[in-house]
């Protein structure tokens, strides 16, 4: 009779699997604590990739085999999830080099995961996995990359069947991977040859760039920087390089010791879009003693900008009184276009010195949140035509707070929710005389009447 093995289970294993909390839904709200208990397990693995690096590869298997079968049964809307799992799969490289694993088996075990993404875990994988694989490791996983890009160059759709956007979609993804990976090696012949080959982007040629200032070659770099520059410049919207091309540009003209072009550069950069980043990184180039010229320059220059970027400028470079000209100048439309983000911290310098304008901005933003039946926001709503009302009446003007309650009544009754708070910032009731349920039940009750009749 044949005495059957035991299999000796890994005490971490089940230290997992409590972790995964099996046929429990994880909502998203509790997602982050969820994710919190399993890196606690994830950093007693990364432990053992030292001493023991056998035993943390198979246990980061493990871990990445429930995590895959866990997925049906979380709301990952915030991502924390698949960001856990992503890291799994670097600590699981870096134990596989730990064990001197045999570096194609590794790289063909990426490539695989890579391919067979149902819920994609391993969407860009390749960035994180070029931080942690080491030279070896790199090389290998670059070749069966490039294989793979090949193969999908020479695909014939008629023999595979594979449509021929199928085909070019494969061989993007591909050369996407490749130039990240030629990067992480430095190796800057590579990545032109694949660029020239794949079609050259101002992103490639940002990407050059920096490879060729890592290497001490700035002149080289600035020449990259131009072509990409004129590259964006065909391109009919521009490209997501066009910001870092021009920083770089500026950088490595003050570093070659051509400070006048850099700060031409920059003063080009800024009349072409002036906002407060532009003028930020104009004045970085300004010489001090012509500092006061150049921001009078500046500020001329944006009287011309949208309403959004001039007010964060003026407000950026303190020049409260252009500011208040603006605010002053801009129709209450205009004012309720814009985001808080750009009319809360205007308000908020006004107040003191122009309490009708900041009045203006803070009922607009009221008016946007309510106009927008943003139910969520109604707390702000009311928040800011509180600070309206307060700023209304400092400046003596009462009557224009009495047309804004009007013009709510008349815009928004039906928003009942909202116009309850409403109508008791207009009584002038605090928070500490909060009826009870019945009052406002009844207060309700009154404002349907009074509305069928």
């Amino acid at each position: 009779m044949t005495r059957k093995s035991r299999h000796k289970t890994d005490p971490i294993e089940r230290e997992i699997e409590l972790a995964l909390n099996p046929r429990a839904f994880i909502p998203d709200r509790a997602c982050f604590s969820f994710v919190s208990d399993l890196d606690e397990v994830a950093a007693r693995i990364a432990t053992l990739a030292a001493s023991d690096p056998a035993r943390a590869v198979i246990l980061y298997e493990t871990f990445l085999a429930g995590c895959h079968a866990k997925v049906e049964e979380l709301d990952d809307s915030s991502g924390s999830f698949g960001q856990f799992v992503g890291a799994l799969y670097c600590g699981w490289i870096k134990a596989r080099q730990a064990e001197e694993a045999n570096p194609d088996e590794t790289a063909a075990r990426l490539l695989s995961w890579m391919e067979e993404d149902n819920y994609g875990f391993c969407y860009h994988l390749e960035q994180d996995a070029a931080k942690v694989l080491d030279k070896a490791n790199l090389a290998a996983f670059v070749a069966l990359v490039r294989a793979r890009f090949a193969a999908a160059a020479k695909a014939d759709p008629k023999v595979d069947g594979t449509s021929k956007d199928g085909a070019d979609y494969t061989r993007r993804r591909w050369g996407e991977v490749l130039r990240t990976l030629h990067a992480a090696q430095n190796d800057v012949a590579a990545y032109i040859a694949l660029a020239e080959e794949t079609g050259l982007s101002a992103q490639d040629c940002h990407a050059i760039a920096t490879l060729l200032v890592s290497r001490r070659k700035p002149e080289e770099a600035l020449a990259w920087v131009g072509r990409g520059i004129d590259l964006d410049k065909k391109t009919p919207h521009g490209s997501m390089a066009s910001l870092d091309l021009a920083k770089l540009q500026r950088d490595l003209l003050t570093k070659l010791g051509r400070g006048d072009e850099a700060l031409d550069a920059a003063w080009a950069d800024y009349r072409e879009h002036p906002s407060k980043y532009t003028y930020e990184d104009l004045m970085k180039f300004v010489p001090k003693a012509k500092r006061r010229t150049w921001h009078e320059k500046a500020i001329e220059v944006a009287r011309g900008a949208d309403l959004h970027s001039a007010m964060d400028l003026f407000l950026a470079a303190k020049e409260l009184d252009r500011l208040a000209d603006l605010v002053r100048h801009a129709t209450d439309n205009a004012l309720e276009s814009l985001s808080h983000y750009a009319t809360a911290p205007a308000a908020g310098k006004l107040e003191k010195a122009h309490p009708d304008l900041a009045a203006r901005l803070w009922r607009a933003q009221g008016m946007r949140i309510v106009n927008a039946k943003k139910s969520k926001y109604y707390s702000a709503a009311l928040s800011n035509f509180e600070r309206a009302k307060r700023c209304f009446e400092r400046a003596g003007l009462g009557a224009e707070w009495e047309k804004t309650v009007s013009r709510v009544r008349a815009d928004h009754h039906r928003k009942s929710g909202f116009m309850y708070g409403f109508e008791r910032l207009v009584a002038g009731i605090g928070p500490s005389d909060e009826p009870s349920f019945l009052e406002r039940a009844k207060a309700r009750w009154s404002e349907r009447e009074r509305r069928i009749q």
